[in-house]
This record gives structure tokens, C-alpha cells and sequence, in this order.
């Protein structure tokens, strides 16, 4: 083996450094040299790492040591962490975890939107355990283990974590995660079965098997005593969401509460709702106030979903339309209106990754815009947007990077004002970054 060899195959030495951030992944950000981000370590640390795997700009680091530990760094409350994927800051205080996505925040706005709120709107947050109503879990049978694992993938590898129960997912699904994986584990279909899907309602726990395979009489047999014995409704899904079929009679459909508007939302254990029940609620509510509605208000909702926001906004305002691109949402949404009596919303299928067609909802007026874009943000509608020359717009925003993107947009291009921005703790303990951000029409002078 040649010198080079034996140098390439060396492990890196260690070092040690000041953790000064950390990265949209959770990372602690050591600028050494060249950067180094440490996977563990937290800003104000002081801590011993090696690094592992180089890139053009930055190299990943392995955490030795914690040398001097920040005040914030806290115990982590469930066994798995470190190795489940499905949380990356549990060993950060939750307050703490609402400052770093903050500085997060700020920093996009600053660098992309190139802007800066007139005022930082104080952080929503909820409960930071057994939050989660909403999750998609990995199922494997694994071979040399002989037992089926449930759980997330793994935070560093594409496999399934083995987890025991889970801190984070709402109750009673946090606790089944055991009992799940015997079950699986005495089915004809073990190794066709790759998949679970989480949907806590108020009213029942729903979760969808996808099956690869027919399951046997036995197999059903066992399903039917499982969701029996513990109180859930289990759903088979043999192909796409059109073949989702509940296992048994269901009495009711699936459904959450917005108290404070009086409010049943019904949905499918399949369609996309907020993950945090109790953040959402607040969510909606500060939607409410800070848009200023009266009852002259005509709002616009885009990416409305199954009417998550579109109906509360309906309760104070005169008007109040949904446009989502998925026509059986829109279908839910609209026998929500009309579950909740609610003849001042309506809604309308259209494809907001394009510009909004010329029909006559897209003409207005609006007084007021509501949008809730997936990750990929909302390029594509900001000139019709910024056409209706609305006194407020409210932007939620699961990605602040294609938040900050648009903004600049609506800020620099449009005229539009910056009034407040802030966090939400829609997803604690993970590096996600959920945020608000509240524009007016016109610049103050």
C-alpha cells in the first residue's frame, strides 16, 4: 500500500473548536479552517470532533466530545435519539429550539428577501410531546434480525429505525408502535408490508397498511383483533389512494375541532393536515387577527386544502374562497362549508404551480390573501397576488428559504411592506422551520 493510500485510509485527526450556529439540518456550525458541521453540537459549546466526509464548502464532522456544554443543552427524553431520523434536537431545550429556527429566519430574510420585519411577532408554540397526528412509518422485516421493525428511518442511514414506542407521535399511536411490529410480525404478508400511515382524529386513531399482497383470512383475523383490541381504525391500501378501504363498518368520518370558531373539520386518513393539532388551532386564530377581517373582507385562500384556514376566515369576513390544486380536497372542503353552515366560503380546483387562468374568481377584488405553500413556495401566483393590490397578505411558510425567495418578490418588485414576521413550533424537536409572515400594500413612509 502506498503512502497516499495509507493517508487516505487515516482517520482525521480530532480538534476542537467553538460551535457559533447551527445548520438548516440541525448541525453545530464550527468554523475551523474550513467549516465543519458537527451532528450533536449546539451554539456557545465548546466541543472535540473529527471530521468525516469532505465537501466543496464545508466538511461533516463527527462529535467526540462536549468539552463545555451550553446551558441549553438538555437530556434527551426518548432512548432512540441519535439514531431514529425523526428527531434531531431533542438534546435542545424547546425554547431554545424556537430562538436557533428564529436566527434561521431572520438570517433568509436577510440574505434572499433582503428584508427585515418592522416587528418580530412572538413564537406560537404548543405542546413539544405527543404532538405529532399526523406520520408515515417505515415497516422491514429484517432477516438477520428475525422481527419486523417500525419506526422512522434512521437519522445517518435509508433503514428503518427499531424503535420501541415514540415520544413525539400523538397518543395513542406513540405506544403502538411495539404492539404494531408483533402484529406484522405473525402476518402471511410480513415482507409486503412496507408501510404505515398515522392520522390521529379527535375522534379516532386511523392507520393505513400498505400491503403489497393480499392479506389471508388469518391476516385479516389478527388485523381485526389488533384495531379491536386497541381501539383504532386500520385502513388497507393494496395501490394508490384511490384503494384505501377501511377494514370494518366506520361510523363516522375522521375529524378535528377549531374550538374557537366552532368548527368540525372531516378529512381522510390519507389527506394532508397540520401536524401539530394544537398549534394549528393557535395558527388559525392569530391568521384571524392579524389579517384585521371585517365583514366587508373578501379573502382568498391559496393552497387551502381540505379549508383548514378558508373556514375560519369565512366566520369574519363576507366572503372567503379556497383554490387548492387537488380536486378531492377541495371536494372535502367544500362539504366542510357545508357541514358547518358555512355559505360565504367557497372553492375552486386550480394548478398554483402556474399562473392563476383568467375566469372569473381569478378577476377579484380581494381585500385580503392567505396562502399555505408546500416547500416549494408560491413563485408562480405572486403577480396575480400582488394584481389584487390586497391591504394584507399572510404568508405561511414550511420552508424559509422559498419564503425569504418570495418575499423579495412581493417586497421589491410589488411595493409590498414587510410588517411582521415570526416562528411557529408546528414541528419541535426537528429541524423544520415552520414561520408567518404578514405583508401590507405600499410602502410607509
Amino acid at each position: 500500500m502506498s503512502r497516499a493510500d495509507r493517508r487516505a485510509q487515516a482517520p482525521a485527526a480530532e480538534e476542537e473548536g467553538a460551535v457559533t450556529g447551527l445548520t438548516s439540518a440541525g448541525e453545530g456550525v464550527v468554523h475551523l479552517g474550513k467549516t465543519a458541521f458537527v451532528d450533536g453540537a449546539l451554539p456557545g459549546e465548546r466541543v472535540r470532533f473529527r471530521r468525516t466526509r469532505r465537501h466543496r464548502q464545508h466538511d461533516d464532522a463527527q462529535l467526540l466530545a462536549v468539552l463545555e456544554p451550553a446551558a441549553s443543552r438538555v437530556t434527551p427524553r426518548c432512548a432512540h435519539f441519535g439514531v431514529c431520523g425523526g428527531c434531531v434536537l431533542q438534546h435542545l431545550d424547546p425554547a431554545a429550539q424556537l430562538i436557533a429556527k428564529q436566527a434561521e429566519l431572520s438570517d433568509s430574510l436577510t440574505r434572499v428577501a433582503r428584508a427585515a420585519p418592522e416587528r418580530w411577532l412572538p413564537p406560537l408554540a404548543g405542546p413539544a410531546w405527543g404532538y405529532r397526528r399526523r406520520a408515515r412509518l417505515g415497516v422491514k422485516y429484517v432477516h438477520k434480525k428475525g422481527c419486523v421493525v417500525v419506526g422512522f428511518r434512521e437519522r445517518a442511514a435509508p433503514y428503518v429505525a427499531q424503535l420501541t414506542h415514540c415520544e413525539v407521535l400523538a397518543a395513542p399511536a406513540g405506544e403502538l408502535i411495539t404492539p404494531l411490529a408483533e402484529l406484522i410480525q405473525g402476518l402471511s404478508i410480513r415482507e409486503q408490508l412496507p408501510q404505515i400511515e398515522v392520522a390521529v382524529a379527535d375522534n379516532a386513531t386511523a392507520l393505513v397498511l400498505r400491503v403489497l399482497a393480499p392479506p389471508s383470512a388469518s391476516d385479516l383475523e389478527q388485523l381485526e383483533g389488533f384495531a379491536g383490541r386497541h381501539a383504532v381504525r386500520l385502513y388497507l391500501q393494496p395501490g394508490g389512494l384511490d384503494t384505501v378501504a377501511a377494514l370494518g363498518a366506520v361510523a363516522e368520518p375522521l375529524y378535528y375541532r377549531l374550538p374557537r370558531f366552532d368548527l368540525d373539520l372531516e378529512f381522510l386518513p390519507t389527506d394532508f393536515i397540520q401536524i401539530n393539532g394544537e398549534v394549528n388551532a393557535a395558527l388559525a386564530e392569530r391568521a384571524v387577527e392579524l389579517l384585521e377581517l371585517n365583514s366587508g373582507s373578501r379573502v382568498l385562500d391559496l393552497f387551502c386544502g381540505i379549508g383548514n384556514f378558508t373556514l375560519p376566515l369565512a366566520r369574519h369576513a363576507a366572503v372567503a374562497l379556497g383554490v387548492e390544486g387537488d380536486a378531492a380536497l377541495i371536494a372535502r372542503a367544500r362539504a366542510n362549508a357545508a357541514r358547518n353552515h358555512l355559505g360565504n366560503a367557497e372553492f375552486h380546483v386550480a394548478n398554483l404551480a402556474a399562473p392563476l387562468p383568467d375566469l372569473a374568481w381569478t378577476r377579484g377584488p380581494y381585500t385580503h390573501v392567505l396562502l399555505d405553500p408546500p416547500r416549494s413556495g408560491a413563485r408562480e401566483v405572486l403577480p396575480a397576488l400582488a394584481a389584487f393590490a390586497p391591504q394584507r397578505v399572510l404568508y405561511i411558510s414550511c420552508h424559509p428559504g422559498s419564503l425569504a425567495r418570495d418575499l423579495g418578490v412581493l417586497v421589491h418588485e410589488h411595493g409590498m411592506t414587510l410588517e411582521a414576521a415570526g416562528v411557529v413550533a408546528m414541528f419541535p424537536h426537528t429541524a423544520h422551520v415552520e414561520s408567518i409572515a404578514l405583508l401590507r400594500s405600499g410602502r410607509r413612509a
